[in-house]
């Protein structure tokens, strides 16, 4: 008899850590899929006084991610400083290389600039975009789950050369639905908050040495 209620207070406990992992953790289908960064900016745009960029090459490295995070495997977390990845949903290349191109595309495209080139490149530039500690993840300890993008950034002046700014950038949305696409959705939204935080920044720090 003894025994039997052990095993029944085993069973029940087991139950518990499934329910509870069934209420925190994503769900996943069985379908592989493949996902895309990718963001608009809102940040300045021209027709204010651009004297400090307009005649400006600025030149964008290719971000460096955290240690866990260099990888096109879509990470999550049930709990803090764990990480886990789906198994079966992708970005379609590393968080890093997504962003370094919605960085080059975004900026250039917004007229601040002269030119917005990604590194390595030939052409002379005056200044450079460094960014490190990238960071994407969906985080689950709560309902409705919620996307982190952060990374910390610095302008660097090629002519003296120097880090003459820096600063970190941290981004959080809420995914609409507690799964891999719902990750992605917020992570996008993520995006484009970070690419207006870090243009305004841009152009606050150029225009601030000029």
């Amino acid at each position: 008899m003894a025994r039997a209620r052990k095993i029944a207070r085993i069973a029940g406990f087991m139950l518990v850590l499934f329910g509870n992992a069934c209420v925190l953790g994503p769900s996943e289908n069985s379908v592989p899929r493949t996902y895309l960064l990718s963001a608009n900016s809102s940040g300045p745009k021209p027709g204010q006084d651009r004297q400090h960029t307009a005649a400006v090459v600025l030149l964008i490295s290719p971000p460096k991610a955290q240690a866990g995070f260099d990888t096109a495997r879509m990470a999550y977390l049930l709990r803090p400083y764990e990480i886990n990845y789906y198994a079966l949903n992708q970005w379609a290349d590393t968080p890093a290389r997504l962003l370094q191109r919605i960085l080059v595309e975004n900026l250039d495209k917004n007229g601040l600039w002269s030119a917005v080139l990604q590194a390595p490149s030939a052409v002379p530039a005056q200044y450079r975009l460094d960014t490190d500690n990238l960071v994407l993840e969906q985080q689950f300890f709560s309902r409705p789950s919620r996307v982190r993008l952060a990374l910390r950034a610095h302008v660097v002046d090629l002519k003296k050369p120097a880090i003459i700014a820096t600063r970190h950038f941290e981004i959080f949305e809420t995914a609409p639905s507690d799964d891999p696409y719902g990750g992605v959705q917020a992570a996008n939204r993520a995006a484009e908050k970070l690419l207006t935080e870090l243009s305004e920044w841009l152009d606050t720090t150029l225009g601030a040495i000029d």
